[in-house]
Order: C-alpha cells, then sequence, then structure tokens
C-alpha cells in the first residue's frame, strides 16, 4: 500500500474539483483557458488538504522511529546500576514498537510533491489568474488585442508588486547587519503570502463558524425558511428586471451599431462577432440584409471607432450572462417557493401523504411526508449542534493552541491520544474531519459572498469567467496559511509550538518562520483570537444590520422594509403560480381531448382511408376489365 493512498486520493481529488467546476461553470460556452485555469487552482487547493493528514501520519511514524533509535541508544551507552533487575530493565527500556501507517508515503516524495503544488498555486494566484481574468473580460476582438489589453490592465498590478519587492531588496542589501541568503528571502516572500492570506482566512472562518451551523438550523424551520424565500423572491425579480432593462438598452445600442456599419466596411466582422454574442430571438430581430451594400467612403457618416466597439463588446458579454443568470436563478428560487409553500401545507395533512401543487417524478407520498414534514428537521437541528460543538471547539483551540504545558488544544489533544497507540487511521480521520470542517466554513464563504456584480458565484453553470478565476485567486492564498494554521491547531509546527519534534514535509517547505520573529511569535500567534470577536459580530448579524444601514436590503425580522419585500415576494409567487397553474391546466385539456377525440378521428381516417383504397381497387378493376373486353373484340 505505500503511495497507493497518495494516487487514490490524487484521484478522487481530480474528479471532486471537476464535479464542482461543471456545477458552476458552462463547458460548452466558455473559454478552455478559464476552465483550465480555474480547474487547475481548486484541484490544486483541494489536493493540499486531502494530502495533509497523510503527511501528518508519516512524520508521527519518523518521530516514533527517531525515539526509538535516540532510546536504544541512550540504553546502551548510560550503564545500568548494581541493583538494577532484568525486569526492571526490561519496563524500562520497552517502548511500543512502530507500526508503518498503511499510507505511508516514501522519502523523498512529500516534499518534491508539496514544492511542485505549492509553487504551481503560488504562480498562478499572483501572475497567471489576474491575467486570464483580464483576458477573459476584454472585449477585444482578436487574441492580441485582448493580450494587450489584459497587459495593460495588470501593468499597475504587477508594477505595485515588483516596487514593494524591489524596495526590500535594495533595505536588505544596504542594511550592515542583514546577510539574507536566497532561501531566507524565499521564506521572507512565503511568509508574507501566508500573512496575507491568514488575514482573509480569519474574516472568513469567523463568519462561517457561526454561519454554517446557523443556516442548518434554519433550514429546520420551514416557516423561516419559506418568509426568508419570499424575500429573495422579491429582490431577484427587481435584479431581474433591472437585468432585462440593460440588456434591452445594449440591444438597441448593438442594432444602431449594426444599421450603421454596412457589409462592405471593414469593421463588419467585429459587428459580426458581436451578434453571434446576442440572444437567438435578438439575432432574428436584427436580422442580416445580404442586399444592403453601401459606398461608405463616399458618405459623410460617423462611424464608431474600433475602441468603443470594444467597450460595445464587452457590455453585450455582461449583459448577455447577467440576463442568463438571473433568469436560470428565477427559475430555481420559485422552484424552491413552491415546494416550501408545498410542506407547509402537508405538516398538517391527517393522511400523512405529501401532495405537490404540480406532480413531480419524487419519492412514495407516504415516505416523502415522513421525511420532508418530519425526519427533516430534526435531521437539520442534530447537524445544527454537532457543528455548533465543533464550531466551539475551533474558537476554543485558536485562542490556546500556543500552549503546550499544558496542552489545551482540543484537536491536538486528540492526536496526541491517538499518538500514544499509533492509531494512524484514527490520526487521519481526526486530521481530516478538522480541516474538511475549517476549509467548509473558509470555503463556503467563498462561495456566499457577493461583491455587487463583479464577483458572484451561481450554481447551475451560470457564474461567469471573472468569478470563476477569482475564486481560484481566492483559494489559492486561502489554503496554504489555512493548513499551516491546521498544523498549529495540532502542534505540528514547530516555529508555533517550539517544540524539538520532526517536522512535516509541507512545513519544510515553508522554511523557518524564525526570520521574521515577529510575525512567528506575534501575529500568527495572537491574530486568530479575533475569532471570538468575528464570531460575536456573526452571531447578533452587525454586518448585515451595518448594510442594511447603508442601504442595501438585507433580512431582518425587525425590519419594516424587509415585511414590504416579505409581501411583494408572496405576491410574486402567488401570480407565477398561478400562470404555471394555467399552463398545467392547458396541457391537461389538451391531453384529454387528444386522448378523448384523437382515436376517433384516427379510426374515421382509417375508415375513410379503407374507402378510398377500395374505391381506387375497384375503379381499377374496371379498368381492366373494359380494357380486356376491347381486346377481345378486336381479336373477333
Amino acid at each position: 500500500m505505500s503511495g497507493a493512498a497518495l494516487g487514490i486520493e490524487i484521484v478522487v481529488v481530480f474528479f471532486l474539483a471537476l464535479f464542482l467546476l461543471h456545477r458552476y461553470g458552462d463547458f460548452r460556452k466558455q473559454q478552455r483557458m478559464v476552465l483550465f485555469g480555474t480547474l487547475l487552482a481548486w484541484y490544486l487547493c483541494f489536493l493540499i488538504v486531502f494530502i495533509l493528514p497523510l503527511d501528518v501520519s508519516t512524520t508521527i511514524y519518523k518521530q516514533c522511529k527517531i525515539d526509538h533509535e535516540e532510546h536504544v541508544s541512550v540504553a546502551t551507552v548510560v550503564p545500568l546500576p548494581a541493583n538494577h533487575t532484568s525486569a526492571n530493565t526490561s519496563s524500562a527500556t520497552a517502548l511500543k514498537p512502530c507500526y508503518k501507517p498503511w499510507s505511508y508515503i516514501p522519502d523523498g516524495i512529500m516534499p518534491v510533491f508539496w514544492r511542485v503544488v505549492y509553487w504551481t498555486s503560488q504562480c498562478l494566484t499572483w501572475l497567471l489568474l489576474p491575467f486570464m481574468q483580464s483576458y477573459a473580460r476584454s472585449g477585444g476582438f482578436s487574441i492580441t488585442g485582448k493580450i494587450k489589453t489584459a497587459l495593460i490592465e495588470n501593468a499597475i498590478y504587477y508594477g505595485t508588486y515588483l516596487l514593494i519587492f524591489g524596495s526590500l531588496l535594495i533595505y536588505v542589501a544596504v542594511h550592515p547587519d542583514w546577510h539574507l541568503s536566497w532561501y531566507e528571502l524565499q521564506t521572507i516572500g512565503i511568509t508574507a503570502a501566508n500573512t496575507w492570506g491568514l488575514f482573509l482566512l480569519v474574516l472568513l472562518l469567523g463568519y462561517g463558524l457561526v454561519e454554517i451551523p446557523r443556516s442548518y438550523w434554519n433550514a429546520s424551520r420551514h416557516g423561516h425558511l419559506l418568509v426568508k424565500t419570499y424575500f429573495k423572491a422579491s429582490k431577484l425579480m427587481t435584479e431581474k428586471a433591472d437585468a432585462e432593462e440593460n440588456l434591452e438598452d445594449v440591444m438597441e445600442e448593438v442594432r444602431k451599431v449594426s444599421e450603421s456599419i454596412k457589409y462592405n466596411h471593414p469593421l463588419r466582422k467585429c459587428i459580426d462577432t458581436i451578434l453571434r454574442k446576442c440572444p437567438l430571438d435578438y439575432q432574428e430581430k436584427m436580422g442580416r440584409n445580404m442586399d444592403d451594400y453601401e459606398d461608405f467612403d463616399d458618405k459623410q457618416n460617423s462611424y464608431p471607432s474600433e475602441k468603443s466597439l470594444v467597450k460595445l463588446h464587452k457590455q453585450v458579454i455582461y449583459a448577455v450572462q447577467r440576463h442568463n443568470r438571473t433568469r436560470v436563478q428565477w427559475q430555481i428560487l420559485l422552484h424552491q417557493a413552491i415546494h416550501l409553500e408545498d410542506v407547509a401545507k402537508n405538516e398538517t395533512s391527517s393522511t400523512h401523504q405529501f401532495v405537490h401543487s404540480f406532480p413531480p417524478i419524487c419519492l412514495h407520498p407516504d415516505s416523502e411526508w415522513y421525511w420532508q414534514c418530519l425526519l427533516k428537521c430534526w435531521f437539520y437541528r442534530l447537524l445544527s449542534v454537532l457543528l455548533t460543538l465543533f464550531s466551539v471547539a475551533v474558537v476554543w483551540s485558536e485562542c490556546t493552541f500556543f500552549s503546550t504545558r499544558p496542552v489545551l488544544s482540543l484537536f491536538a489533544v486528540f492526536i496526541q491520544l491517538a499518538e500514544q497507540d499509533y492509531n494512524y487511521l484514527y490520526i487521519e480521520m481526526a486530521c481530516f474531519i478538522t480541516i474538511f470542517f475549517l476549509c467548509t466554513c473558509v470555503y463556503s464563504t467563498v462561495f456566499r459572498i457577493r461583491v455587487f456584480n463583479y464577483y458572484y458565484l451561481a450554481s447551475h453553470h451560470q457564474t461567469d469567467a471573472y468569478s470563476l478565476q477569482f475564486s481560484g485567486m481566492l483559494f489559492c492564498r486561502l489554503t496554504p496559511p489555512l493548513c499551516l494554521n491546521f498544523l498549529g491547531l495540532i502542534h505540528m509546527d514547530s516555529a508555533i509550538s517550539h517544540q524539538q519534534k520532526e517536522q512535516t514535509a509541507y512545513t519544510s517547505i515553508m522554511g523557518s518562520m524564525r526570520v521574521l520573529s515577529f510575525i512567528a511569535n506575534g501575529f500568527y500567534i495572537y491574530y486568530p483570537m479575533l475569532i471570538v470577536l468575528l464570531c460575536i459580530a456573526t452571531y447578533f448579524s452587525l454586518g448585515t444590520r451595518c448594510l442594511n444601514l447603508l442601504g442595501f436590503q438585507q433580512f431582518l425580522g425587525d425590519s419594516e422594509m424587509t415585511s414590504d419585500l416579505i409581501d411583494e415576494g408572496k405576491e410574486l409567487i402567488r401570480r407565477e403560480k398561478r400562470k404555471r397553474q394555467r399552463v398545467e391546466d392547458g396541457e391537461n385539456r389538451r391531453r384529454e381531448w387528444k386522448e378523448r377525440y384523437g382515436n376517433q378521428r384516427e379510426d374515421v381516417s382509417a375508415r375513410n382511408r379503407g374507402i378510398h383504397e377500395l374505391k381506387e381497387t375497384s375503379y381499377s378493376d374496371t379498368v381492366n376489365s373494359s380494357s380486356n373486353r376491347r381486346e377481345s373484340d378486336d381479336r373477333c
């Protein structure tokens, strides 16, 4: 099994990243470069999370071998006293044997693996993905034009980093007491990147530790969930109307430009590229007139420049993407609202059978009623309680992980208890569950946050290229400090715990934090304590209330604006439900009409067809007989 676990997890993680990309991205419409860059970023980050427990178990095994070697060397060097019996000798020198873990990774593999994964992810997040973001959002009509636009937009971004890095190099070079080697400079760069990531990590983690358990608890309250869905419906309808209006304005501008630039104009190919990005119904309205050729050189018409067409192309891509996203989200939200209304109606049902407003393909009515109206809410409540306990353990450990004597971090206690018995399977499962929970709190926040309309991860293939790549950048910047923070929680990072223990291969590539002692002994230890304040602020919804005061409508139970939006959303759902009911009734009537009168029509048409065939047959027989009679007369 040596190395087999590593290979299996590499394959499994790849399909996990591919599944998530398929859920949020669109393989048919989005550029291959965007999909590949996002897939690679997500894959590398998930790979770090899944492989790190194997690194921990392998390091514990190596530490066990080192302890045995030191114990044997001490026992052979130090002479035993004369009154020391053999029984005492065996009990004093006996150590538990070191069993090789089933997922043991041979020496030399993990350092190379971590080095490739880490530096590839850093190149993606700091160099390639920002460039690819600008390339994907560019409205250029050629590869050269898109590359030029991307370079111009990223000139300030790259120039700022080069200026800071150059200033630090000059400062180090002229400082008389500092003689840093390449290894130490590399460590400083890694520490700076991890410090920036830890700053953002604590903010996202403090929100997720409270919001994830609360979201499952609220999901068990069907009434609360239905009211919140009405609120979302009202806001989404406003956004949907705004997207439709924006699309209409952009399409009107495209129509004017298309009419002004005829088919013998050099810029007509740019117009054709823009038209191909428009919805099909608008393309049909602006259909092409292939006979419309004009000599544009002899007329004093004002034609748009290529730069303005690039801007228009960018506006078309954004407007169409936003319109499609809001349309799909509205259908999904409408389905959720109708389902929640059905659950609310069926909760008081005495027959214990789940009745849908619009019959879907679903479970048996009895089993569905017990799951939707009885078991599901209790399952979510139990899950919420377990996640709350886990969140409390994380907050406590984040505030006490620097204490090694006594050990106050709960996760360090669990790992050390398992380490005494060398229960590697328990160690790996405990590490995986812990780091998976931390990643869920952080990554789910990345998937939930929305920065106006510039960054928004929408499921059902509705995420644009810019948001996909921005999420890849965030993952690559958050995952390394998250893993270091996890190693600190279980006291496997010697730079924080100050213990002389075998380092993990992951920690070894990060370099020694003692180069920047004020960060290792200060920021990395005390800044995570800020999670307590962030969790309190999230619990009392302080951020939501601040956004509501600034004019961004948020769901607050004690707000008059929230009540108005809930009533508006309820009316919108009722209206859409009646519309869907009319469509359903029309289809049922057509189906009944076809079943009732369709067979009769077929019988009548078959009977008429048979009579017609009989007439043709009798007519042909008559014609043949008359012709035979004439031939016989001619012979006579």
